[in-house]
């Protein structure tokens, strides 16, 4: 195996560190030609999708993509904006708010870039990028506040395939969750009193956090246990009682069992409980996109109203909020803090470099 390197390192650069934000990805353009190579990635991942390769392959390349990428499409057009794709958008409003945060606390030695994972801008770019810029240090931030293997744990498989062919390596650090970080709890709840303030209150909260299959869970995943936890500590910090919200799971694919209670049917069971009002937020969402907008903000509230509901209302996610870039940009810092960053001589660096033999 030939493992990649730097052949022209100037030995005068002083040393960066990089903060690599993720989120999930996003295609192209919202049509069902952009769709199906976005979609091929997605669903070919073994992370996503835990089914024997053979017998997935056949049902992926035969059935879904020649169905799904004209639904999907369709959706996405819903969301699509001048400004393309809303989770790509809200990542690049997040990474610039973090990186000039980061600069104004530590310095200009951090480079902070984000990078999608599946489509563009893809991870191994991203990651080749940060390299050929110097960083000897890196912090890897998903952007999924509550871990789950098919999200958080395939971040991580997609920087170690990179890792892998690489001939030096970064002191490394990935934060894996923040499902309870303080800041992460006071800029939902502050969203949620700000909607209130606004709007008042509705009968019922609920939580809304993207499905996954039950086995996923019995497996050993926490991600249900985090999101509950998360849901707990808001509601805390809201001070609500028990009967007041509700969390549920979304967006549940194929016919196996996934977490419960579903948030389509739950919504469509609520009216006839006497709940005619509700407002709906998504913690598990760092950013607006697909499933929050088209899904929970259009069909969801369709289902509700047609049960018989009179008031809906869906609460945004935290986008590039300014409550939400300090508490991401705040748990970034904490692992930054235990790297010291070293006094750098660049003239005395390159001389002694030169006198060893290098060439810049």
């Amino acid at each position: 195996m030939s493992y990649r390197g730097t052949t022209d390192y100037d030995h005068g650069t002083p040393p960066l560190t990089g903060v690599l934000i993720t989120n999930l990805g996003t295609p192209q353009a919202p049509t069902a030609k952009a769709l199906r190579p976005y979609l091929k990635q997605f669903l070919s991942d073994p992370r996503v999708v835990e089914v024997p390769r053979l017998i997935w392959w056949l049902i992926l390349n035969g059935i879904i993509l020649n169905t799904r990428p004209k639904r999907s499409a369709e959706a996405y057009s819903e969301v699509w904006t001048d400004r393309g794709s809303p989770l790509l958008y809200h990542l690049m409003d997040q990474v610039s708010g973090i990186e000039e945060r980061l600069k104004s606390r530590v310095g200009d030695h951090v480079m902070v870039r984000g990078a999608m994972r599946y489509g563009n801008p893809s991870i191994p770019n991203v990651l080749q990028d940060l390299f050929s810029a110097g960083i000897q240090r890196l912090v890897v931030l998903p952007l999924y506040p509550q871990y789950a293997g098919p999200t958080t744990g395939s971040t991580f498989d997609e920087i170690a395939a990179d890792f892998v062919t690489r001939r030096w390596l970064p002191n490394f650090r990935f934060i894996a969750n923040y499902c309870d970080d303080p800041g992460y709890i006071a800029a939902v709840a502050g969203s949620i009193r700000k909607h209130w303030e606004q709007h008042g209150r509705a009968d019922k909260l609920i939580f809304s956090y993207h499905g996954s299959p039950q086995r996923y869970l019995q497996n050993g995943d926490p991600y249900h246990c985090q999101c509950h936890k998360t849901t707990r500590l808001v509601a805390e910090a809201l001070d609500l009682n028990a009967d007041d919200y509700l969390s549920t799971f979304q967006s549940r694919f194929g016919r196996e069992e996934w977490l419960k209670p579903y948030t389509d049917e739950t919504l469509k069971s609520l009216p006839e409980t006497g709940v005619k009002s509700l407002q709906i937020v998504c913690p598990g969402f760092s950013a607006d996109c697909l499933e929050t907008i088209e899904e929970i903000g259009m069909e969801n509230r369709d289902y509700f109203l047609e049960a018989g509901g009179e008031r809906y209302e869906y609460i945004p996610c935290l986008n590039a909020s300014t409550e939400h870039l300090d508490a991401l940009t705040d748990r970034i810092q904490r692992e930054l803090n235990g790297w010291e960053e070293p006094a750098y001589d660049a003239q005395t660096t390159r001389s002694e470099a030169s006198a060893f033999g290098a060439s810049r």
